[in-house]
């Protein structure tokens, strides 16, 4: 079996490719260069192709390689349109974000709210739509699969103020205040990218039960604002006291960028049934364990 993986040396490419690699899966990664592979052994049998996907263009390593499967990280709008006569099945990377803002949850593979307020994520919703109507009609093999906060190992993690900041972090390890809106508080579920990339292998190797599916991913449960911040002190080993304030006062004083704020807002928390009942896909750690991970990696290359 011959597996593309583009943004194979990204946070979660990164788990995706060793895994591969240890069923004896023949792997090419096709990285823009801005991350090279790791220097590990598990890596030795993967072919690294330098190339930036951001247009139609491939290079000539891979112009004429028909491949197994390809499995676009980046997300790329053109993926379908260039790989679809090279390739018997397409997996490409999502957002639950794409389906706006939850009316239930956990939350299922369709549209929540429209319009979407990411415009950037609405129009790759758009788009995979498209790939799936005409993976079905070309007979193509097309899968989406949509993650929420990816956390553990190799990012850091998503920190009280909605984003990934070392300096919010330090905060957070010396117990400085956290401010939350106050009100009914939104699910926060990160996944660690590990439990993700199961996901990912899983479609890759059942590729007909996979195929003309959006597919979520997720842990097996979410937390509470709150309770995601106790999380983060009990990791920490501190207190962090908590101040609430009007939502009102909390975008437009605390935290302005929607991008930062919706985790606040919006609930992250993906109904995980079908990947479940389908692939099996059952997550191996939960919030707070892919919480610590991303923690200690941190502390373990001293970024904190």
């Amino acid at each position: 079996m011959k597996v593309l993986v583009i943004g194979g040396t990204g946070h979660v490419g990164s788990h995706i490719v060793p895994k591969f690699l240890a069923q004896g899966i023949q792997v090419t990664v096709l990285s823009s260069g801005r991350t090279l592979m790791p220097d590990d052994p598990a890596w030795e049998r993967a072919q690294y192709v330098q190339h930036d996907f951001s247009s139609d263009s491939l290079p000539i390593e891979i112009k004429d390689v028909f491949f197994d499967a390809v499995i676009d990280m980046l997300g790329k709008e053109h993926t379908y349109k260039v790989f679809h006569t090279q390739a018997k099945h397409i997996i490409v990377c999502g957002s639950i974000w794409m389906y706006g803002e939850p009316k239930v949850v956990p939350t299922p593979e369709q549209a929540q709210t429209v319009p979407c307020p990411f415009p950037s994520y609405a129009r790759r919703f758009d788009n995979i739509h498209r790939d799936l109507r005409n993976a079905k009609k070309q007979g193509i093999q097309f899968t989406a699969i949509m993650p929420p906060n990816i956390c553990g190992p190799g990012k850091i993690p998503l920190e009280g103020m909605g984003g990934r900041s070392l300096e919010v972090h330090r905060a957070h390890a010396a117990g400085k205040t956290v401010i939350l809106p106050e009100g009914a508080e939104s699910l926060i579920g990160p996944c660690d990218a590990d439990d993700i990339a199961d996901l990912f292998v899983a479609a890759v190797t059942n590729p007909r039960t996979a195929s003309t599916e959006i597919l979520n991913v997720g842990s097996a449960y979410a937390l509470t604002s709150t309770q995601f911040i106790h999380t983060i002190a009990e990791i920490y080993k501190t207190d962090i006291p908590i101040e609430y304030v009007p939502w009102e006062k909390y975008s437009t004083e605390i935290s302005t960028d929607i991008g930062a704020y919706w985790h606040f807002k919006a609930h992250m928390c993906p109904d995980i049934r079908k990947a479940a009942r389908m692939l099996g896909y059952e997550p191996k750690y939960t919030p707070e364990q892919s919480m610590e991970r991303a923690i200690r990696w941190m502390q373990t290359c001293k970024l904190i």
